[in-house]
């Protein structure tokens, strides 16, 4: 009879196949580094009991799921959790771009300021990257987070720009985008520093 070790091990990489993701990935899920789940996966450790629930809710299973054997049962994760957290990321990016386009309609036929209707859509790349970094902060990896923070750094450079355009003129502004490239700098020495102090915990 295997011990349980073993049959956690033989779950865990059976469940993250089937759900499509790579250790690394499942760690960032769990704030775990790769080199603990692959000891899990190895069945050279056994995940505490705090991580054995994560895992099952990630998985949509029960504990009993986790540590008993499995014979002719397969446990299926509902859905590929990368792609419905992609998804849902999407449509919500998708809905800022909706809100925008009905903003558009309505100032368009606005007389008195139709010809800044188009603002609206300057505006949505900034929503729609406040949306994303939420989501990174949420679900994703430190690079996307770091992505999703350059975004926010030049959709507010293009905002500033164009307001400034529309209405004060054609203005100097390229002392704001040295700013913004500083602030893009820093953003990736962040992701840099992260990611060579990221914790390589291994319970």
């Amino acid at each position: 009879m295997k011990d349980l070790k073993e049959i956690i091990a033989e779950n865990l990489i059976r469940l993250r196949q089937q759900a499509g993701l790579t250790q690394l990935q499942l760690a960032e899920m769990l704030n775990y580094s790769d080199k603990a789940v692959s000891k899990w996966e190895r069945g050279e450790s056994i995940p505490d009991l705090r991580v054995l629930i994560q895992l099952a809710d990630i998985y949509h299973i029960t504990l009993d799921d986790l540590v008993r054997e499995q014979s002719e049962k397969v446990v299926k994760p509902r859905l590929n959790l990368f792609k419905r957290h992609f998804l849902i990321t999407l449509l919500s990016v998708g809905l800022v771009w909706v809100i925008a386009t009905g903003v558009f309609m309505i100032l368009y036929y606005i007389s008195a300021v139709s010809e800044y209707a188009f603002l609206a859509y300057i505006v949505a790349p900034f929503v729609s990257a406040i949306v994303f970094t939420v989501f990174s902060a949420i679900w994703y990896s430190r690079l996307t987070l770091a992505i999703a923070a350059s975004l926010i750094v030049w959709s507010i450079a293009l905002i500033v720009h164009m307001f400034t355009y529309v209405f004060r003129g054609n203005v100097e502004l390229w002392p704001f985008y040295v700013v913004a490239a500083g602030v893009q700098v820093m953003i990736i020495v962040w992701f840099i520093l992260r990611k060579i102090q990221k914790p390589n915990r291994t319970k």
